[in-house]
């Protein structure tokens, strides 16, 4: 009997910032179309997983194996990595002046439909797309001719994001804090836009410490980071232990 590989395959991941190690032995399986929570203390390297796997020249990674489609992530450009249908996004999403929202975005789809094989969207077409996603995102249509999140809101910068992952459709979406800053009307487009991408099989790590969004995400798996790597599995009772009791208790319950 043989199994499929996983989507994504992570094994004793390292990762150093400069001199400091915050990744020492991260392992874990993302398989198509799951939906996993990472939860951790501050500083326990959770947005340090996500932007190590995205190629982020400051996230040093010194050891381990990371696999993606059958390819090794760690092998490919971050430019590359993004073309094989990897999502991450910011925590703080930054702005950049001086390029618009819609091209970056268009510009974004075509790299990848080019990879794929595929013609280039149109701007016809795109902006036709463009509207409908920010639509559903909550996300004013004036905001797309305007420059990437410059003079966005923090909560305009996360519907932003939500945009780019709509329009995207990633293969695996790494979400970190995607519902910080968030209205709750922008929490429930995170769910819809979720659920939406899922059911067309895209698999999702969310980074989160918001139990509704954890509960109404309903994940496959609930993982807590700790000292370097995956402390515990479990389900949404995990989510709703760390909400109740808080890390330092997860923590010492393991530990006993």
């Amino acid at each position: 009997m043989t199994t499929s590989e996983p989507l994504l395959q992570v094994r004793d991941l390292r990762v150093d910032i400069g001199e400091r190690n915050v990744l020492n032995s991260l392992s874990l399986d993302v398989e198509a179309g799951a939906l996993l929570v990472l939860m951790g203390a501050n500083g326990s390297g959770k947005s340090t997983f996500g932007l190590a796997l995205a190629g982020h020249p400051r996230y040093r990674v010194s050891g381990g194996s990371a696999r993606f489609a059958g390819q090794d992530l760690l092998a490919l450009a971050p430019h590359e990595r993004s073309r094989a249908g990897l999502f991450v996004s910011f925590q703080a999403p930054p702005d950049i002046p001086g390029v618009k929202n819609n091209l970056f975005i268009r510009s974004a789809m075509n790299a990848q439909r080019q990879a794929r094989g595929e013609a280039p969207i149109d701007a016809f077409d795109f902006l036709a797309d463009a509207r409908g996603a920010a639509r559903r995102v909550g996300l004013a249509e004036t905001l797309l001719g305007r420059p990437v999140n410059d003079g966005f809101s923090g909560g305009e910068r996360k519907r932003n994001e939500l945009l780019q992952l709509a329009l995207l459709r990633p293969r695996l979406a790494v979400l970190d804090e995607i519902d910080s800053g968030m209205d709750i009307d922008g929490v429930r487009a995170v769910v819809d836009e979720v659920q939406a991408l899922r059911a067309q099989g895209t698999a999702f790590v969310v980074i989160s410490h918001y139990l509704q969004l954890i509960e109404a995400l309903q994940p496959d798996r609930v993982l807590r980071l700790a000292d370097g790597g995956i402390a515990e599995t479990g389900a949404l009772d995990l989510a709703r232990d760390i909400a109740r009791h808080g890390f330092a208790r997860a923590a010492a319950t393991v530990g006993a």
